[in-house]
């Protein structure tokens, strides 16, 4: 299964403090913990009778912070211990064996989320997270907004943040008008590691937060990951507020997914909650159509059971169907 050798956002790296935190990825449970600063991600089952971990609390020792489970206080260390038991309250002269550890996964902290994936290979197509470059850039302002639990899957959420064409109508009056509803593709690139769309254009009343007057509104996407995708959009008049906005998903089932925007802003005067409302209620446009959309997994072949008419506004749409199938990404597809 592909999906377990990608990457994966799985929590706002905020959220996750001095306690432990229960996530779930694939079906999978999660405790998310720090040791340092340092994130580690392992299985939510004690190797000793399967308590959860996420349910214990984080130790500082003379060797280091542990993670205690609940149940009998058996502590597991993080860094280069890996997860490995290496105290057992009960037998405090016992020497735990290598096999005694909890099952670790790769973590890392990224674009002010926390990351995570399953299975590592080197026949792994994307062998770290999606770049951000302006949400790690100290000159830029980064906003993450959400979680957005969407009972939909994950591509299809994708594919609506890459349309331009919903403007006019899901969103009239904010990032489109009926009466302005042609929309310039741009130029599609295709390779094996993603996406990317130069030159694309739509007229928007409202283009971001603060925005007094409509304009047309050049934008930029990059499709990096199956279920994330980045785009930067400038005010062709020169106006000076630059925005990238990046979608990162995490594929809760095949109808069924959680997301994060993460915002990168220069020269805008918007407040961090004005910000955030103006996501929020952009949305919740989206939302209740995205919901609608039957079937919730994105139909990617000819031959499945559904197929999608196109029309030509729907270049970018495309591609990306293409770029699933080319990595072989099952899950939230038909």
């Amino acid at each position: 299964m592909i999906e377990r050798q990608l990457w994966h956002p799985v929590a706002d790296a905020h959220t996750l403090r001095d306690a432990p935190l229960a996530v779930r990825l694939l079906g999978e449970p999660l405790v998310l913990w720090r040791d340092h600063g340092r994130v580690h991600a392992w299985a939510d089952r004690c190797p000793h009778r399967g308590a959860r971990l996420s349910l214990g609390r984080v130790l500082t020792t003379v060797h280091g912070p542990r993670l205690e489970c609940p149940y009998h206080g058996w502590q597991f260390g993080g860094g280069k211990e890996g997860g490995r038991c290496r105290h057992v309250p009960a037998a405090p002269e016992f020497t735990p064996p290598t096999g005694h550890a909890a099952q670790a996964f790769e973590a890392r902290e990224l674009h002010g989320l926390i990351w995570v994936r399953l299975q590592p290979g080197a026949d792994a197509p994307l062998d770290a997270p999606p770049a951000f470059a302006e949400a790690d850039d100290p000159a830029w302002r980064r906003v993450v907004c959400g979680p957005y639990t969407v009972a939909t899957s994950a591509p299809r959420l994708v594919e609506n943040f890459l349309d331009l064409s919903h403007f006019g109508f899901v969103h009239e009056g904010w990032l489109g008008e009926r009466g302005h509803a042609q929309v310039q593709t741009g130029l599609v690139g295709e390779d094996p590691t993603g996406l990317s769309v130069k030159g694309a254009r739509a007229w928007q009343p409202r283009a971001y937060a603060q925005a007094d007057d409509g304009a047309w509104i050049d934008y930029g996407y990059t499709v990096p990951h199956p279920f994330a995708a980045v785009l930067r959009k400038d005010a062709s008049a020169g106006d000076p507020v630059r925005n990238a906005i990046a979608l990162f998903i995490r594929p809760d089932g095949d109808e069924a997914c959680t997301a994060w925007f993460v915002m990168a802003t220069q020269n805008d005067p918007a407040s961090v909650e004005s910000l955030v409302e103006f996501q929020d209620a952009v949305f919740a446009q989206d939302r209740p159509v995205i919901e609608s959309q039957q079937p919730k997994a994105l139909p990617t072949g000819r031959t499945g059971p559904v197929t999608e008419v196109h029309g030509p506004a729907d270049r970018v749409s495309s591609a990306y169907r293409r770029y699933l199938q080319r990595l072989g990404v099952s899950l939230g597809t038909c």
